[in-house]
């Protein structure tokens, strides 16, 4: 009977240490997981240049997977002038992406007009390898940091 006792009580112990294993293991996926949304969180939504007439892509970056199937996403909108191609812009930010555990897909592209002086932003055209973006989409992004402009979108041009 002493024995049996002592059998239990040390699967019990052993049971407890599974648990603790467990929980250790499941606090550290969730930082895993915390600093995947963290860096999703700290990717600025909005990041072209301060003047000029440049060609834009719409991006959908992703994080990991979280333990309900849903995947964490936002949009961003990237542009630079020294850009020849769209793809350029893309494999760019997605270069970036990599360091920082973090996915993306383009959503199309187009062209953008910035002019500071005026307050003023046009968005139009298409990317002709990754098709045209839901300008107003892009619209509603530039929004968020550049409110008090005027932003004009247009299905014209190239």
């Amino acid at each position: 009977m002493i024995a049996s006792l002592l059998r239990r009580q040390n699967n019990l112990f052993l049971n407890c240490q599974g648990y603790h294993r467990f929980r250790s293991h499941l606090r550290n996926f969730s930082a895993i997981l915390n600093m995947s949304q963290a860096a999703l969180d700290n990717v600025p939504v909005v990041d072209i240049d301060k003047e000029g007439r440049f060609k834009y892509v719409l991006i959908k970056v992703y994080a990991k997977e979280l333990e309900d199937g849903s995947e964490p996403s936002k949009l961003v909108v990237r542009g630079n002038v020294d850009a020849q191609w769209h793809a350029d812009i893309y494999e760019q930010f997605t270069d970036m992406l990599k360091a920082l555990k973090l996915d993306a897909e383009c959503l199309g592209g187009g062209r953008i007009e910035h002019h500071p002086d005026v307050k003023k932003l046009k968005v139009y055209g298409y990317s002709q390898g990754y098709g045209k973006a839901d300008h107003a989409e892009t619209k509603r992004l530039l929004r968020t940091k550049y409110s008090d402009y005027e932003i004009e979108i247009s299905d014209e041009g190239y």
